[in-house]
């Protein structure tokens, strides 16, 4: 029988596996707060566990933490942490400081099967689903690695490989893990974003889970033509389905919708686009993020003149929508927005301690 990974457990999934082993809902309790709050992952170190119920627990779990299998910084202060998991997958998180912020994109895939035209990581299509385990695994990974100067990631985004909403299940269950005020790790909800190219029922069904986390719209477009040309996803979820989905997704009082929008040159950047999208997001709570293409080996885009940004960028500002322009870390090291793909042929590549 193969043994369970502690790792990515419910508190109330710990409580239930400590009575299944004749042991109090407490010991359970007791679990949840040296993993996900001491950052403890050896069985023998919680010693106030009581040693047969330590023996018995051995006996049916793991404790399991994925090991960065490399470290690349990046100029701007990033690091890019590459993971090996189970079967020769490789994923990677990205740890983006920015003064007393630090935001770890995390990924919920092993490549992605939405192949959008502008990201490397669709090239690689989908390898596999990312267990719970997994996803929270890389949030406790990167904190360790900040832990010894006294810091953790204040902010997580799940805008790494893979698209969140196609791995709902997981997805969830990790935010749940994340949030639990009590035994789990501890975040506040608004400091959690989940991003989607605009999958139409799974904005819906995460609206009904009322995890209160952000939501972030992969858009780059504004006709439903220039969009399905980018994201083959639009054929499916055209832009007036998302954005009526996006409509009815609950917010706070001070919440808004992100709104991600690639800038390609002579592609999404003139001045009607620009009316276009301001045209859309009236009467939403919205915020754009403007971000200039990243470029990769093999891309057929290019980044937009720095004028032609900052005027779409104002057109929507005079508009009443605030807007920035979103410079991604890491572009040197293959770290930025849409440039993530690892394979075991890339595993030597850039290694850094």
């Amino acid at each position: 029988m193969s043994r369970v990974n502690l790792v990515g457990l419910l508190p109330s999934e710990l409580e239930d596996l400590a009575v299944e082993l004749g042991a109090s809902r407490y010991r359970g309790r007791q679990l949840a707060t040296w993993i996900y709050r001491k950052s403890v992952f050896d069985l023998e170190a919680m010693t106030d566990l009581p040693k047969d119920f330590r023996a018995v627990l051995a006996e049916r779990a793991v404790l399991e933490v994925p090991e960065p299998e490399r470290l690349t910084p990046s100029q701007d202060g990033s690091q890019k942490l590459v993971f090996a998991l189970a079967g020769g997958s490789r994923i990677s998180s990205v740890l983006m400081p920015d003064d007393e912020r630090i935001t770890l994109c995390v990924s919920t895939q092993a490549g992605c099967g939405f192949a959008c035209a502008f990201c490397l990581t669709g090239v690689m299509g989908l390898e596999r689903n990312l267990a719970a385990a997994e996803i929270v695994g890389q949030v406790l990974a990167a904190n360790r690695l900040l832990d010894p100067e006294g810091r953790r990631a204040t902010h997580i985004v799940f805008m790494g490989m893979g698209e969140p909403l196609a791995n709902f299940a997981a997805l969830v269950k990790s935010v749940r893990v994340l949030t639990d005020p009590k035994l789990g790790v501890g975040y506040s909800p608004r400091r959690l974003t989940v991003s989607t190219v605009g999958l139409v029922p799974g904005i819906e069904k995460l609206g009904r889970e009322d995890l209160k986390v952000n939501l972030a719209i992969s858009l780059h477009a504004t006709t439903d033509d220039v969009r399905s040309r980018l994201m083959p996803v639009n054929g499916s979820f055209d832009l007036a389905a998302l954005m009526a989905a996006v409509g009815r997704y609950p917010l706070a009082s001070r919440q808004r919708v992100f709104f991600d929008y690639v800038m390609l040159e002579d592609v999404n950047d003139t001045t009607d686009d620009a009316r276009r999208l301001a045209k859309l997001l009236r009467g939403l709570k919205a915020k754009v993020n403007l971000i200039p293409f990243n470029d990769w080996e093999g891309a057929h885009f290019r980044r937009p003149p720095l004028a032609r940004i900052l005027s779409f960028q104002s057109i929507l500002l005079d508009a009443g929508i605030t807007t920035t322009v979103r410079w991604s870390k890491g572009e040197d090291i293959g770290a930025a927005c849409g440039q993530l793909r690892e394979s075991p042929a890339l595993a030597s590549v850039g290694e850094s301690g």
